[in-house]
């Protein structure tokens, strides 16, 4: 990676992927530059929390200057601004890392979602949390001045970029301990070297930052001529948001922490702000994004709350906080029952730990249904975006099962439509009268799940299916038995059982029919063999000759697809076939007195019903073999 190096000063290309952010930065975010002011004093604001939390083993780290702050100075003739904290600071290693590389798992999908659409494009950015990156927004160069707390003033580095292909770090002397980041501005952004400006980015986007941010000003005289000396003025609250009491905090304030804490340039959907005593004394900030996070369905995807202890920041990504299926959730947790130097180790069998986790899932749950309740639209831009990882929830989460399965939404024949808008409360309020279970519906895809021959005598019926599509349902159902006291029944399953919506006539007709049937029945599974558990007759198909269903505990074809999909060796599914004695091909097999002709039909026709069931056929050869000997014929 190294092209040159003299006197430890070595000249380092930048990782692709960076190349291309550094470009996406300058196009994409363009229209919106004040933004890297906030990115970088965010990113000072952490390093001073980072010094807080190690300061707490090794006070040697203060240096004897514990009062942390971001200091803001320019200088109009050499074009210059500089943004410097007195926090952690980085080592050589730390720059090499963080400034010319990305070390976050899965960056070129993040780089595939990239489009044409700059919009989108920077909100996939914000939610990649590359803010030191934004600095070229409005600089043509960035030089970086660090020297990490405990190590000696010769022990500093410097990082220098154009912003192009190429970086350099080399050994420099500094006597001050944290980070100095100087831009060297581009023409078209000189209006951010003017005390008026800066102080105007700060009130809008900073103010909540919990260490004071300063700009260097200079006193001016009678004649309104600037003196040659001046100080620092500090120009926001330094105030911790979550500290401070909710009436006292307006929605852009909120909105902008959100940024704050999740380095996110979209705004969130909604919020709680919560301060509890009593048994356990904590303080939640927890929001909603508006925004699934790009990486939001890997495996190796951060998640979690920052934890404060005391207002002392502990750690990043504290998800011992946050069951799984929320790990969606941004904001922080600053509790006053746990100890200082607790680690990830002690939170996670911590009882405090458990019961904060406790009050925070339900607290978020609450948010949720109150959406629900109050913005159906809203709710509803919250399920596109997070709908598949709440389906996680009833299978991890059984203290909570029922409040989540009332958030949870699904297409069905009612709306006939795919898109996901029916609770399953709103299912249990138009059941049928007389109807005491939910019916669903697991298929490939929604256009599979509408076309399903078992819906034939739903629809005759009137009665309301819940189709579900996507690949965790089949799973998601096995955890999900019953809600609001009314079982969950799959209609391809072979315990369905429609005759309470029959009347008398109807089941002695059916009863009579299964009779003069009960010969063929028997010739079909003489012919198919131990190739199906069981041949029957069935009456809930319509303009479909015959189907293919499991035992009601058997594995059901969605849930073996999945696991195949998984590479997860499946049982073999054994299907129970049915067919539909008042459909014109049954009837024309069962008047078939030729064996070998009365066979090729059984094969068309389990042939169909595993194509509808499944979307394949273990020998298709077979199945078009007999459909050509009969058209043949």
């Amino acid at each position: 990676m190294s092209e040159t190096a003299t006197f430890n000063k070595e000249t380092r290309g930048f990782q692709s992927e960076v190349k291309q952010l550094l470009h996406l930065m300058i196009h994409s975010l363009y229209s919106n530059k004040e933004i890297f002011l906030r990115e970088l004093i965010s990113n000072s604001s952490d390093a001073a929390d980072k010094l807080r939390f190690q300061a707490l083993s090794n006070p040697e780290l203060y240096e004897g200057q514990a009062d942390l702050g971001v200091k803001l100075s320019f200088d109009s003739d050499a074009k210059t601004l500089t943004v410097s904290d007195n926090g952690i600071g980085m080592t050589r290693e730390d720059v090499i890392e963080h400034l010319g590389t990305i070390a976050k798992s899965g960056t070129a999908d993040f780089f595939a979602k990239l489009s044409e659409d700059q919009s989108k494009d920077s909100q996939l950015i914000g939610q990649f949390g590359v803010g030191f990156y934004s600095a070229f927004i409005v600089a043509d160069a960035v030089t970086v001045r660090t020297r990490a707390a405990g190590l000696t003033a010769d022990q500093a580095v410097q990082w220098h970029s154009s912003g192009e292909g190429e970086y350099t770090v080399e050994d420099i002397s500094k006597d001050s301990r944290g980070t100095e980041i100087i831009l060297h501005m581009r023409e078209d952004a000189l209006d951010f070297l003017s005390d008026w400006r800066l102080r105007d980015v700060v009130s809008k986007y900073s103010d909540h930052i919990g260490i004071p941010v300063s700009i260097w000003t200079k006193e001016k005289d009678e004649e309104g001529n600037e003196k040659e000396e001046g100080k620092w003025e500090q120009i926001n609250k330094a105030q911790a948001l979550w500290t401070r009491n909710k009436s006292e905090i307006d929605e852009e304030e909120y909105k902008e922490f959100y940024k704050h804490v999740s380095h996110d340039f979209a705004e969130p959907l909604v919020w709680s702000h919560n301060r509890v005593e009593g048994k356990n004394d904590y303080t939640s900030l927890l929001y909603i994004p508006s925004k699934a996070p790009w990486d939001m369905m890997n495996r190796d995807h951060k998640s979690g709350l920052k934890l404060y202890v005391q207002r002392v920041f502990i750690m990043d990504d504290a998800e011992q906080f946050m069951p799984s299926y929320l790990r969606f959730v941004r904001g922080l947790i600053d509790s006053n029952d746990l100890p200082l130097n607790v680690s990830r180790e002690i939170l996670q069998d911590n009882k405090v730990t458990q019961s904060l986790r406790s009050a925070c899932t339900k607290r978020v749950l609450t948010t949720l249904e109150r959406m629900a309740k109050n913005d159906e639209e809203k709710y509803q831009s919250f399920w596109k975006e997070f709908g598949l990882v709440m389906k996680e929830g009833p299978a991890e989460d059984f203290s909570n099962k029922e409040k989540v399965a009332g958030l949870l939404r699904f297409a069905s024949t009612e709306t006939d439509s795919p898109e996901q808008s029916v609770s399953l409360a709103s299912y249990i309020e138009r059941m049928k009268d007389g109807q005491d279970k939910i019916y669903y519906l697991t298929a490939d895809s929604y256009a599979a799940a509408k076309n399903s021959p078992h819906l034939e005598q739903f629809r005759a019926k009137g009665i309301e299916v819940i189709l579900m599509y996507d690949r965790i349902d089949e799973w998601l159902m096995n955890y999900l038995t019953e809600f609001d006291g009314k079982q969950f029944q799959s209609i391809t399953k072979a315990g369905l059982d429609l005759s309470q919506f029959e009347d008398e006539a109807e089941k002695e007709k059916h009863k009579e029919t299964e009779e003069e049937f009960k010969s063929v029945v028997e010739r079909t599974k003489t012919y198919l063999g131990d190739r199906v558990k069981e041949v029957r007759t069935t009456f809930k198909l319509a303009s479909t000759p015959a189907v293919v269903v499991t035992d009601d505990f058997e594995m059901g074809t969605q849930m073996a697809k999945l696991l195949e999909a998984a590479g997860q060796e499946a049982p073999q599914v054994k299907y129970i076939f049915e067919i539909n004695p008042d459909h014109a091909l049954v009837k024309r097999m069962a008047d078939e007195a030729d064996e070998e002709a009365f066979g090729r039909w059984v094969e068309v026709l389990l042939g169909q019903a595993m194509l509808a069931e499944r979307g394949s056929l273990e020998d298709p050869t077979q199945f078009v073999g007999a459909i050509n000997q009969l058209l043949n014929k």
